[in-house]
């Protein structure tokens, strides 16, 4: 096996400059260090696979989804001019904010279990972040070439062909970032309606800016940005310790096995030449989307994305060692030795079950709330224009609005009744149409006999039933008055 490749990426440390002390015997001590570029080597393997089968399923559903249509509709549209949120056969409104504090509480519940128990999984194969970035570098990489190519690319001096390389790369990713962007605005304004006027040049101010604002921050953060949102924008590795412990699954380097590192021939005997396993490749340290040495331990810029895992293994399989130099495991069972059972066993701790709990409870309440939910909201206003007063017959009379809200998709024809003191009857019409999705109000006329009630305040309730093969019913309360 070859030494250290003149191309190794391996991470310097962070130098302090120091600079002639100023006037006064102060000196300044500046510990910043500029960025250099990451350029991760392209790898294939067991992880590499599933992180583009992830990449797939989740952009197919990103861009294929707003173009589904339902009940003549498109299936998901969160449509805030109406504000009615359309997700398949399920119509929500701003009433129904609660299940959207409801999915934020199982998203963040979830976050923890799937922490706890896999570690930044989330991070390394379905994150945005890294799903974008696998992408653009992917464009990267047909345009420019592998690693070797696009840092001799980036050190070469002005040319034609630099310039034309680097325009078309561009101009793909720019392409993509305003799709996507596209793609976004799509799930808020009707797709094809997006499309149309985006083909007539007609959008919309703010249709231009959140295309352009969301296809802007694609092309910044997979383009250039990529591994400093990781590092320093995105507050889950900041967090990520908190939810950490030595039984959650990490990517490892088995030190006892691969110390002392160092290159060696193929045939050579490791233990002869008093040798790990490690041949000092530094193959895991290119690879790395983020440029860290897997071999110095556990690092919050590490996003468990397995790519380290994939090229070790693929360089024991040409020396002729067994595989899981590097591997997913936990702290305690690297040092212990755990078998994959063990580690699996030890999942199921009490912090583990503790999450579990909670969060299947939460989706199971969510879930059946949502299934139980009716379709149908009743709003009962007091008309103050028209107080208790006396009519026809010395009956009393007092005036209510109703706001009824049809939350299905089909006409509904609405009966009303109202209840809770002696011979009360609705004295206007009791019956009201309400179009698909639509909010109508109707003025209803509430009389008792001379002598049903005493004077004062007294609670009614209001029935409002719908006709239809699926009944819904409501009942609201209200406040009838009986003047002196």
């Amino acid at each position: 096996m070859s030494s250290v490749p003149p191309d190794a990426q391996s991470p310097k440390p962070i130098i302090p400059i120091v600079p002639e002390p100023a006037k006064g015997g102060d000196e300044m001590v500046s510990l910043y260090a500029a960025r250099e570029k990451i350029y991760p080597r392209s790898v294939s393997g067991v992880f590499s696979n599933w992180r583009w089968i992830t990449v797939w399923i989740t952009q197919i559903v990103f861009y294929g989804l707003p173009w589904l249509e339902w009940n003549a509709r498109q299936a998901v549209l969160f449509d805030l001019e109406a504000r009615r949120f359309y997700i398949f056969g399920l119509v929500l409104y701003p009433q129904d904010f609660i299940y959207l504090t409801g999915l934020l509480v199982i998203s963040a519940l979830a976050l923890f279990l799937f922490t706890a128990v896999a570690g930044r999984l989330w991070c390394g194969y379905a994150c945005p972040q890294t799903v974008y970035t696998e992408i653009f570098l992917w464009i990267e990489k047909k345009v420019e070439g592998d690693r070797s190519a696009r840092m001799r690319l980036d050190k070469a001096g002005l040319s034609g062909e630099k310039l034309g390389k680097k325009w078309l790369k561009h101009a793909l990713w720019i392409a993509f970032s305003l799709w996507t962007g596209f793609t976004f605005v799509g799930y808020f304004t009707p797709v094809r309606e997006l499309a149309a006027l985006s083909l007539a040049a007609s959008l919309g101010p703010w249709q231009t800016f959140w295309i352009f604002f969301y296809g802007f921050a694609t092309y910044g953060n997979a383009g250039f940005m990529r591994e400093q949102v990781c590092k320093y924008m995105c507050p889950y590795a900041r967090f990520q310790s908190a939810m950490f412990d030595k039984d959650t699954m990490i990517v490892t380097y088995d030190e006892k096995r691969g110390e002392p590192r160092g290159p060696r021939s193929k045939k050579a005997d490791p233990a002869a030449l008093g040798l790990g396993s490690c041949v000092d490749c530094t193959l895991c340290v290119q690879v790395c989307p983020t440029g860290i040495d897997i071999r110095k331990g556990l690092q919050y810029e590490c996003i468990g994305c397995g790519a380290c895992i994939d090229v070790c293994d693929d360089v024991m399989d040409k020396v002729g060692y067994p595989h899981g130099l590097i591997k997913y495991s936990t702290e305690n069972g690297v040092a212990q030795s755990w078998s994959t059972r063990q580690m699996l066993r030890r999942a199921l701790r009490p912090r583990v079950l503790v999450y579990s709990g909670i969060l299947a409870a939460i989706t199971v309440a969510v879930m059946v709330s949502l299934f139980m939910r009716t379709p149908l909201k009743v709003d009962v206003i007091r008309d103050r224009g028209a107080l208790a007063r006396m009519v026809e017959q010395g009956r009393i009379e007092n005036v209510y609005r109703l706001q009824i809200m049809n939350a299905t998709e089909t006409a509904q024809r609405y009966i009303i009744s109202v209840s809770g003191l002696p011979g009360i009857t609705i004295a206007s019409d009791n019956e009201i149409e309400v179009l698909p999705t639509e909010v109508r109000s109707a003025a209803v006329r509430v009389q008792i006999p001379p002598d049903a009630a005493s004077t004062g305040s007294h609670p009614i309730h209001f029935d409002v039933r719908s006709t239809g093969d699926n009944v819904s019913q409501v009942s609201e309360k209200a406040a009838f008055l009986v003047p002196r």
